[in-house]
């Protein structure tokens, strides 16, 4: 039966194509419509421009912009365009011609879009049934020879026309561009690529399976990341935030050498959602434990004698062991310093990547390693640590930053001092027992908890201390910079400094920007953990054309956000990290107030420290909320005449760390890209959320000295590159060349 019906099919198959004629045209090409999707049919650049095109026509509401995007999407020397067609979108100053090139493709894809939209053709077969007791339908215009075939062949055609909307009708235009020019359809193998009729008849056969790599960085993986629709993740984290809370109040000691300890002094960490539970109470060092610390690295100076891959694997073994312990370290993270559960959860993941990634590059960059291979000598570069230095870390990535700047120095051969923020030393405990379990030798990790203008001061200034990694304030950046750079007696040299400030971060909503995509962008980017990221969004840089629609929305989204403690999943604003913090911002949102125009205002529930959701419109570009990093929900809305102005108000503070652009314009991005001041530029994306390996992260200017964490150059900052050249003749003998002779 089934033979007979596939031979069926094939014979009627054989039967519509003679009477459709040898290779007909399957869209009408007199019309426009017809000739752009024919050409879509035959060149895939031009298909993906059209697609491009048709999804932000829509948003292009002066006709100088729909001449501008033609030019840019079908402009290009190896398109193939009508020569008048051409001719009319390079010519300059958007004469009558050119208006004329984009008045008729305009035209075209909006008839597409309003006349051309239908079903999918379709075409069924029953032996023992006269041709009409099947309806076949196909769309108006397309295919007019297979029509004309199929009526004389006597089956019964319904030609139909759906009228609508622009807007509304993109997406199933969309849809039929796939359909109909699929590189595997059936329409195109016969009237792009001419396909022989026995090819095209010929029963399915199953494809192939095809493995497809996972994709990676030079080999590298991140961590997958939880996903917390599936229960027993959620389980996890919600069983660990319960063991967690059941022990608050933990102790957190010093570590020196292997020693923990306890002072007489001592600093308390709360969980800022809930000011009166206590999460941590660290003993608290000052400069005698300092100094005994600094002893206890020096002796442990043999780490650096330990080989390359032995470090890493130490690396590989805590890695590990944040693996096993991710749920209590999230839960931690969550109570510690107000987070919430996706950021917590990422933020173990990061941690585990810089672990991984630092090991792996130990092993490629930090082996000896020779130079040439010249006769009669040997050249080679050794990577010498540069002896103790101290980690700085702030509260806001109080694991995975920590994590990412000791791991770097320790594989390198550095014994390190971590000096957690006095928010958030419970998190620098956990790490630090985990560190202990993973086989770290003594004095190569110790742990430090104490005021930073004390004991970390002490640390930075401190002739013994080689190098110092900070990651924190502006202001606290520049103290270090010019502490560790003074010469002090009994310094043997000048002291590496690691430093990442902060920035005053942009995002560029264009003319022709997708207005969903922006305001997910710049609202996850603004607000996701309450602005309090070094990356975080606190500019939004608006054009005329799309201004108010943009920030209409981006306002109503604002006011959905529900405020509550973090360790609620349904909650998306939480507290910000301390009653300074929350002071400073509220002071903020009141200077905005009187300076410029509200556009949002959310006042915060009572209990917790709890900042008001801010956007504000109206400062001038020099106004301090304009050009200072505030670290909280606060929204600046500047407005640029077009897309340079845009540009210049992105660059017009002495920060550079994180940018971002949202565009559908090819001669835009490709100006981001190569003007926008940012260590990290995002295109149409958020700008917060960089991955180990996939985005390296860092800045210039007032943001940041050294290069960028989680990429390949980090290491380098922790050695000293040494070049051995030996001479190796002896009396006219080279060695290694009467070898490679016998060899021969």
């Amino acid at each position: 039966m089934a033979r007979e019906l596939e031979a069926s099919i094939e014979a009627h198959g054989r039967a519509i194509l003679q009477a459709a004629g040898g290779r007909p045209a399957l869209f009408d090409l007199h019309s426009w419509q017809g000739k752009m999707l024919d050409w879509a049919m035959r060149d895939e650049a031009f298909k993906v421009q059209l697609f491009r095109f048709v999804d932000v026509l829509p948003s292009l509401t002066r006709p100088e912009a729909v001449l501008a995007h033609l030019r840019e999407y079908f402009d290009a020397p190896n398109q193939e365009l009508a020569g008048w067609l051409r001719v009319g979108l390079r010519s300059l100053g958007g004469g009558w011609l050119a208006r004329q090139a984009a008045d008729r493709v305009t035209d075209a894809i909006e008839r597409m879009a309003t006349t051309f939209i239908a079903g999918a053709l379709a075409a069924a077969e029953r032996r023992g049934l006269p041709p009409t007791a099947v309806e076949l339908q196909m769309l108006y215009g397309m295919a007019d020879p297979l029509q004309d075939a199929l009526v004389r062949l006597g089956s019964r055609l319904r030609s139909y026309v759906p009228v609508g909307e622009l807007v509304p009708g993109m997406a199933y235009l969309v849809r039929r561009l796939l359909e109909n020019t699929s590189n595997e359809g059936f329409l195109r193998a016969r009237f792009a690529a001419n396909q022989a009729p026995d090819e095209l008849l010929r029963a399915p056969q199953p494809a192939p399976a095809v493995e497809r790599p996972e994709p990676t960085t030079d080999g590298f993986r991140n961590e997958p990341q939880p996903d917390f629709s599936r229960p027993e993740q959620r389980r996890g984290l919600a069983g660990a935030l319960g063991t967690v809370r059941g022990a608050l109040g933990v102790r957190v000691p010093l570590l020196i050498g292997s020693d923990w300890r306890e002072t007489a002094e001592s600093l308390a960490s709360v969980n800022p959602a809930r000011p009166d539970e206590v999460v941590g109470v660290a003993a608290c060092a000052g400069a005698e434990e300092a100094e005994e610390a600094l002893a206890a690295a020096e002796d442990a100076a043999s780490w650096a004698e330990r080989p390359v891959a032995e470090r890493a694997d130490r690396l590989r073994a805590l890695a590990g062991l944040l693996r096993r312990d991710r749920w209590e370290l999230a839960a931690t993270v969550v109570l510690e310093v107000g987070k919430g559960w996706r950021d917590a959860a990422a933020e173990v993941g990061e941690a585990i990547d810089f672990c991984e990634y630092y090991a792996r590059q130990a092993e490629r960059q930090l082996n000896e390693q020779r130079l040439g291979d010249y006769p009669g000598e040997l050249n080679h570069c050794l990577q010498a640590p540069l002896g103790p230095g101290v980690v700085i870390a702030p509260w806001n990535f109080p694991l995975a930053i920590l994590t990412g700047m000791a791991m770097a120095a320790v594989v390198a051969g550095n014994p390190v001092l971590l000096k957690p923020a006095e928010q958030s030393p419970a998190v620098a405990w956990k790490l630090t027992r985990l560190v202990q379990e993973a086989g770290f030798p003594s004095g190569v990790v110790q742990l430090l908890p104490g005021r930073g203008e004390e004991v970390g001061r002490y640390l930075v200034a401190h002739p013994r201390t080689r190098f110092v990694a900070f990651t924190g304030s502006r202001a606290v950046g520049l103290q270090i910079l010019r502490a560790a750079h003074t010469p002090r007696p009994g310094e043997v040299g000048l002291k590496r400094v690691v430093c990442e400030m902060g920035g005053k971060n942009a995002i560029i909503v264009d003319a022709d920007a997708d207005l969903d995509l922006a305001v997910q962008a710049v609202l996850g980017s603004a607000f996701g953990y309450q602005g309090q990221k070094c990356s975080a969004c606190s500019r939004v840089i608006v054009l005329p054309d799309n201004a108010t629609r943009f920030l209409d929305r981006l306002v109503e989204a604002a006011r959905t956000l529900r405020y509550g403690p973090p360790e609620d999943p349904a909650c998306h604003l939480g507290p910000v990290i301390d009653r300074e913090a929350l002071e400073r911002i509220r002071e903020a949102a009141e200077e905005g107030r009187r300076d410029g125009r509200v556009l949002c205002w959310r006042d915060p529930p009572g209990e917790g420290w709890y900042a008001p959701l801010v956007v504000l419109d109206g400062l001038e570009p020099g106004h301090r909320l304009v050009q200072e990093e505030l670290f909280g929900p606060l929204l600046v809305v500047q407005r640029a005449t077009d897309f340079e102005h845009a540009l210049a108000l992105a660059n017009g503070t002495s920060y550079a760390l994180t940018g971002g652009l949202i565009s559908r314009s090819p001669s835009h991005l490709a100006a981001a890209k190569a003007r926008f001041a940012a260590g990290n530029l995002y295109l149409n994306r958020g700008i917060t959320g960089a991955l180990v390996g996939r985005q390296p992260f860092g800045g210039y200017r007032f943001s940041g000295l050294g290069a960028h964490a989680g990429g390949a150059d980090y290491l380098t900052q922790f050695v000293i590159p040494r070049v051995v050249s030996e001479n190796t003749v002896r009396r006219g003998f080279a060695p290694e060349l009467a070898a490679g002779e016998r060899a021969d």
